[in-house]
């Protein structure tokens, strides 16, 4: 399994991902925000503190994303913007 070794939260909910594969890309929390478990994140302040945390991302009250789901997003996104062309 991937560990994330740069978290770089962007604009729009968004953050910049590195894994220790070499994968990299940007991960979209928005799809995840309607969730109970994650409104916090929408204080753009609060969402900013996230961090690299063994094999995922997490926040100070433990809100978190593992490796898996973020790479999967990210390969899907890609997926899709080719897809559209």
């Amino acid at each position: 399994m991937d560990k994330i070794l740069k978290a770089t939260p962007l604009d729009n909910y968004k953050i910049e991902i590195l894994t220790s594969s070499g994968v990299s890309g940007v991960f979209d929390v928005k799809p995840y925000l309607q969730g109970s478990a994650f409104k916090e994140l929408v204080d753009e302040s609060y969402f900013r503190k996230v961090r690299p945390a063994h094999y995922g991302i997490i926040w100070p009250h433990e809100q978190d994303f593992s490796a898996d789901t973020i790479i999967w997003d990210m390969q899907n996104a890609s997926q899709k913007a080719n897809a559209s062309y």
